[in-house]
């Protein structure tokens, strides 16, 4: 089991698990381990589908932190992964940034469904967010990530998120985003987030989008429907708040599994 080690640098802590076929129509999980501000749990599995659910179990992560989250979809495995309640970024007694990286592989005819709460980025945080996707020709993907920039009322702190998509061993999407203090300029503009409050991708990959890739297409006033290079497509939503946001994505992620 991996342990939490905690420094004058803040607190690092991993978090770990596998996916493989069970050659009885199911998924089973071998590896599942987690320590600290990260707990993975196995909930009631759906047909051939494992689910797990990640439950922080401390605040964070803050200043000096470094969280990471590791998934592994071997070939034929199908696996959905939530979190119990949004991610809070918050100040620590620590300076310097934190960092959540967050690494998901999966193989050949397998299916992974990563579908985390929000990440919230409170006032005087500073947080980098990076998620890399290692993803087989033949494998499927849907991943959802929001961002809500402060808690009602509050101005949001430094947030950092990658998103990087890599399919066969090609990268088909690597897009990063910075908002709050310290950002480039323009991020709050009319041509980035134009004054709203959350923001979110949703990103699936099919092997029939080889084929029969997606058109670009407006969703809704503020969400696009983009294809990338490769057999994926991706959805970008802005919205005032958290709610509004999860509902557009939802929206999209029904129109396309139609």
């Amino acid at each position: 089991m991996d342990r939490v080690t905690t420094a004058v640098t803040g607190v690092r802590a991993a978090a770990r698990l596998v996916a493989r076929d069970d050659g009885r129509g199911g998924t089973a999980l071998p590896v599942l381990e987690s320590d600290g501000p990260l707990a993975l749990r196995r909930t009631r599995s759906s047909g051939a589908e494992a689910r797990v659910m990640l439950v922080g179990a401390m605040s964070g992560p803050l200043g000096g932190d470094h969280f990471s989250v590791a998934a592994e979809v071997q070939e034929g495995a199908r696996l959905h992964v939530g979190s119990a309640a949004a991610t809070i970024a918050l100040p620590g007694q620590t300076k310097g940034e934190a960092h959540y990286d967050v690494r998901l592989a999966v193989a050949e005819g397998a299916e992974l469904h990563w579908l985390p709460e929000q990440l919230i980025s409170a006032g005087g945080s500073d947080l980098y967010v990076t998620t890399r996707i290692d993803l087989a020709r033949t494998g499927r993907l849907v991943l959802r990530e929001e961002q809500v920039l402060g808690r009602v009322g509050e101005e949001p702190g430094r947030l950092c998120s990658r998103l990087v998509l890599r399919v066969a061993g090609r990268t088909v999407l690597d897009q990063e985003l910075t908002c709050g203090p310290g950002a480039p300029g323009g991020w709050d503009g009319p041509a980035v987030l134009a004054g709203h409050r959350a923001v979110g991708q949703l990103l699936l990959a099919r092997p029939e989008f080889a084929t029969h890739p997606v058109q670009s297409r407006r969703l809704a006033d503020h969400a696009v429907l983009v294809p990338l290079a490769g057999p994926a497509a991706l959805v970008t939503a802005v919205a005032p708040d958290a709610l509004r946001l999860r509902r557009v994505l939802d929206q999209a992620l029904a129109a396309l599994s139609g």
